[in-house]
């Protein structure tokens, strides 16, 4: 039995992983591809969060964040939604960058690691 637990996994990927008490998430997307950034962002974080319930934990205890933009012309927009998100006091680090993401449609996409409880 592997000390490794992967929540919805399929032959290229796992959404989650869990090792001991760290969580490590799969890119988060949006499912309304047609929404502007602030839709997706609400979106994607939402997605975070639900993953981290599954895995046992919660965003205070976010380690590392990643926030990968399609444009960078959206970071003010994605700050107003992961700002009001986000637990003050608990704020993980964070690197935000601009990437081609593998769909055209999605605008933003979140990496995280976090402990469990």
């Amino acid at each position: 039995m592997s000390d490794i637990t992967r929540i919805d996994q399929n032959a290229r990927r796992s959404r989650a992983s869990v090792f001991g008490d760290l969580v490590f998430l799969a890119g988060q997307v949006a499912d309304t591809k047609t929404a502007d950034i602030t839709q997706q962002t609400k979106e994607a974080l939402a997605k975070v969060d639900d993953m981290l319930a599954r895995a046992g934990t919660d965003k205070s205890r976010l380690l590392s964040v990643q926030v990968w933009l399609k444009t960078m012309d959206d970071f003010d927009a994605m700050n107003a939604v992961y700002d009001a998100w986000v637990v003050p006091g608990d704020t993980p680090t964070r690197a935000c960058g601009k990437v081609e993401l593998a769909d055209p449609a999605f605008l933003i996409e979140v990496i995280a690691i976090a402990a469990r409880k």
